[in-house]
């Protein structure tokens, strides 16, 4: 209904619409007053009928002490004359305010305490004319003015209750609705960041010694040349796939596998083919491992011998070990002195911490005694070991300028 009003109501009318209320209720119930009590003397009714206007002006600021303090005037009317009627009605008017604008809900306290007040002046006054049928009409005004005033408390707090629950299903949608945008976007960094950075390396390497074979030896330049092309259709292949989640999800998806362990060859090649050395080593039974895990440990595997070749001596051992719950992986290199001028972004390693985490593994990076550098990923092997292995991320000291 306060909607509804809204739209016909004039601005100034709707934001002071609880003063022009009560304002209105406020006269009504002076001239109530002065037309229920005309017997009484002129002072009298008159001060009755201010009393029940400003009563009425001032109920949502101070309702219970207002409600005593109208209690306590009708009760001092009923011993000095006549009963004032139109203070039932202020009466009821209060008690109403009472139980809707106080701070602790107890409409009937105040309702029984109203009226047990005036029957005992009522009979000590007038005990033969008091108890009536009149009575009837005392008790609908002081204890229907309470119901009614806690009813619509009771309406409001619903509402307010509704209204809080919706706004917080819509705050929380949005939330949800940002963290997935986010968590969205940090997976795509990260799969361009794990692809551009092994190949591109490989395409620089090439690129240095296609400068050199071009200086000493011509003839010898097109396998090199060769192997930038490749490089470079491999990680445009690859980012494709990557941005392919931007797309409309109706078009078709690309029915490449996602890169797993089972690269993992392929991923030693094109690295030894720049002349970077890598000692594999692997221990234990290879199998399937869950998509996410394999995911995981190919990625992870990338970017730390992409490092490795960045900022090594050129050699580096890459240990893989399965055991009957994990698949540990372990990549150590000498760094190169002096180290080499390449400034690094730092996301590889916050990339490697983010995906073992996903995979419900752990990770630790730092420096060895003896200028070793060690990335070292426990990720779990088999689909109850995701369950079981939630432990959080281990960190150590890393090297900041590594990217």
């Amino acid at each position: 209904m306060y909607d509804v009003t809204a739209r016909w109501m004039p601005p100034w009318l709707h934001r002071h619409q609880a003063k022009v209320s009560d304002a209105l209720l406020a006269a009504g119930l002076f001239v109530l007053v002065l037309q229920m009590d005309q017997g009484s003397s002129t002072g009298r009714i008159i001060g009755l009928a201010v009393f029940a206007a400003v009563a009425t002006l001032l109920r949502r600021r101070y309702p219970e002490r207002l409600l005593a303090a109208a209690t306590v005037v009708t009760v001092i009317s009923i011993f000095s004359g006549p009963p004032a009627a139109g203070l039932f009605v202020t009466l009821a008017v209060l008690t109403c305010s009472a139980a809707l604008y106080s701070r602790r809900r107890r409409p009937w306290v105040h309702a029984t305490l109203v009226w047990t007040a005036l029957a005992l002046a009522g009979s000590l006054a007038y005990f033969s004319q008091w108890w009536g049928p009149d009575q009837f009409a005392l008790v609908a005004f002081i204890f229907g003015g309470s119901g009614a005033g806690d009813s619509v408390r009771m309406r409001r707090a619903y509402i307010d209750e509704v209204t809080e629950r919706a706004r917080q299903a819509e705050q929380s949608r949005e939330q949800e609705a940002r963290r997935r945008v986010m968590d969205e976007r940090l997976r795509i960094a990260r799969e361009l960041h794990d692809v551009v950075a092994h190949h591109i390396a490989v395409i620089s390497v090439h690129a240095g010694a296609a400068d050199h074979v071009l200086r000493n030896q011509p003839d010898k330049v097109w396998p090199v040349l060769g192997h930038i092309r490749t490089a470079a259709d491999t990680v445009l292949e690859e980012i494709k796939a990557v941005i392919s989640v931007l797309r409309d999800p109706d078009e078709v998806n690309s029915t490449e596998p996602t890169p797993g362990m089972d690269r993992l060859p392929d991923l030693l090649d094109s690295l030894r083919v720049t002349g970077f050395q890598v000692r594999h080593q692997q221990r234990g039974t290879p199998r399937p491992l869950p998509a996410m895990v394999d995911l995981a440990a190919y990625r992870i595997t990338q970017e730390a011998l992409t490092n490795a070749h960045k900022y090594g001596d050129g050699i580096a051992v890459l240990d893989v070990e399965f055991t009957s719950d994990t698949v540990t992986i372990t990549v150590t290199n000498r760094i190169a002195w002096p180290r080499p001028n390449r400034a690094g972004s730092g996301f590889g390693l916050l990339g490697m911490r983010e995906r073992a985490a996903a995979a419900h593994g752990t990770i630790t990076t730092g420096l060895l005694p003896g200028g070793a550098f060690r990335v070292e990923a426990m990720l779990p092997a088999d689909e109850q070991a995701v369950s079981r292995l939630n432990a959080p991320t281990q960190v150590l000291p890393t090297i900041t300028e590594r990217a």
